[in-house]
């Protein structure tokens, strides 16, 4: 604790710029967007003080724009993954004897970096690699990222504060101290304030962190690592390497000195990542904490006292913001039949007034491109498919190219099977399926969307009957960790909505809370006795 109890600032929501024409903020990014766009950014690996170029690099292309190069990045061997492992261990005993304001200092100071001089940065970088209007790449990279910083430091300071009531002639006190080892982080394209927090919330915590980037978001996770070593942060804190992720992945849980795992990603490779963790169980020196948020099948369930506005509203923004390349994006809808025709108007209105897919550097769009080729011929063969079936119907959208930019126009396909292929798998990409019952049916409607998806992570419910709202809520509590009502199911903010699924999408650890910092942490009681007995006999004995 040092030399006092520190009061942390308090933290508070990053507030979201406009970006609207004429606003500094648009001026600003736009220009550090030209400039990224048309320079070349080398991306080394990060271990201990080195950054290390290693020969073998790939190219990094905006997806909006896959035959432009902007920049590349080098691609990790064996031994560097090893010597990341070295690193850290090395660095874990002053990082972790680092008294925690110090740690703190750090991560706030890398917020402030961020609200101020990184933000135009940190922004535009995100725009080119993952394809994200200004809009989604300020609530993500900007302000989400902040707020993760910010509220992270608080809750840190909370959990230190904690302690055990103590009797007479004792005092009890608990240590909350970092893991026995190393931490790996993996962070997915899509979220920018993601691919910051898994390192950073452990990192704060005293553990030290390998963490492997997705290939699909290097060239905005070097702009977090600029920001993580202008803010002080110690070499060997945090090392980024990336490369073949089988080898990198089974070269760290190799190491006995492996003790967390702080993954977002596909359900799939969480799953063996598990599996691999418990075959190497006897490897470790301490039990690996396993922490993962995975995928979704998020719903959108609407009454028939839902206002058609409002409904419509959800869909067209929880399905396609971002090109629903979100864990939390409403992929399956089930509309009453009496309001669907309305609904569904209101949605194909939105979906014409939209531009087609383009650049984010027109700030006009509001949607772009999908991540890469491989998300794009998935979606394009589902799309294909459901123009074919005899249960599915493409009522809006439907078109694809990828001769430019890796396009998907928003598309809607509506379904008369409750479990069409559409309806339970997971497509991460702008089609949503919708599916027409009874006005009557509402209660085994409910049961369906319980019982439909593996996945637990959002989902929503529209309707102006609390009665309804009441039901849904208590038959759907186990379907998503994250509920809505009359909202779309996306957009949980630090502070306000902790963040997290169960059953396949994950082990609910609350990303933006106080319960996810406490897996990094394993407490020490501490009892001391100030007059200790010296006779062994009990009272009972006389």
């Amino acid at each position: 604790m040092g030399k006092g109890f520190f009061q942390v600032p308090t933290a508070l929501n990053e507030p979201i710029k406009s970006y609207a024409p004429g606003t500094p903020e648009r001026e600003k990014v736009l220009q550090q967007y030209r400039a990224y766009f048309k320079g070349t950014t080398e991306v080394p690996l990060y271990i201990g003080s080195e950054e290390v170029k290693t020969g073998n690099t790939r190219p990094m292309s905006p997806p909006h724009d896959h035959g432009h190069i902007v920049g590349n990045y080098h691609l990790a061997e064996k031994q560097h993954v090893e010597k990341a492992i070295k690193n850290c261990l090395e660095a874990r005993t002053a990082w972790a004897d680092l008294v925690w304001e110090q740690r703190a200092a750090i991560f706030l100071k890398a917020a402030e970096l961020i609200a101020g001089p990184y933000r135009a940065k940190i922004n535009a970088a995100t725009m080119i690699a993952q394809s994200k209007t200004i809009h989604q790449a300020e609530i993500d990279s900007a302000c989400e990222l902040i707020d993760f910083l910010r509220f992270n430091v608080e809750y840190m300071s909370q959990i230190y504060e904690e302690q055990p009531d103590s009797a007479e002639g004792i005092w009890n006190r608990v240590e909350y101290r970092p893991l026995e080892g190393f931490v790996y982080a993996i962070t997915p394209f899509n979220f920018t304030a993601i691919a910051g927090n898994l390192p950073a919330s452990a990192a704060m915590m005293g553990n030290v962190v390998v963490w492997k980037p997705s290939d699909h978001q290097i060239f905005s996770a070097k702009v977090i690592m600029d920001v993580f070593k202008e803010a002080g942060l110690p070499d060997g804190v945090i090392n980024m390497v990336y490369g073949d992720p089988v080898m990198i992945t089974d070269t760290i849980l190799e190491s006995a000195d492996f003790a967390g795992i702080h993954f977002t990603g596909s359900t799939h490779v969480f799953k063996e990542l598990w599996k691999k963790i418990g075959n190497n169980i006897h490897t470790y020196k301490t039990y690996p904490r396993i922490v993962g948020e995975t995928g979704g099948k998020d719903f959108i369930i609407a009454h028939s006292t839902a206002k058609p506005e409002q409904v419509a509203t959800a869909i067209s923004r929880g399905a396609f913001e971002f090109q629903g390349q979100k864990c939390s994006a409403a992929s399956r809808v089930y509309l009453p039949k009496s309001t669907s025709k309305a609904v569904l108007d209101l949605v194909k209105k939105d979906i014409e007034s939209f531009n087609p897919p383009g650049s984010p550097e027109d700030m006009s769009n509001f949607i772009t491109a999908v991540i890469h080729e491989g998300s794009f011929d998935k979606l394009a063969k589902y799309i294909d498919e459901a123009k074919k079936d005899t249960e599915a119907e493409i009522i809006a959208g439907g078109g694809y190219d990828k001769s430019k930019g890796y396009f998907v126009e928003p598309t809607v396909i509506l379904t008369t099977d409750p479990h069409y292929t559409t309806m339970e798998t997971e497509l991460f990409g702008p089609v949503v399926t919708v599916y027409i019952y009874e006005d009557d049916d509402w209660d085994k409607t409910l049961e369906l969307v319980d019982s439909t998806s593996e996945y637990a992570l959002t989902g929503a419910v529209l309707a102006t009957d609390r009665y309804a709202i009441d039901e849904a809520t208590k038959a759907l509590q186990n379907c998503a960790g994250n509920f809505y009502i009359n909202d779309k199911p996306t957009g949980a903010v630090v502070g306000q909505q902790p963040f997290g699924g169960a059953r396949a999408s994950g082990t609910n650890d609350k990303a933006g809370s106080a319960q996810n910092l406490l897996r990094w942490v394993s407490p020490r009681l501490i009892k001391e006795t100030f007059v200790s007995p010296e006779d062994y006999r009990y009272p009972f004995l006389g």
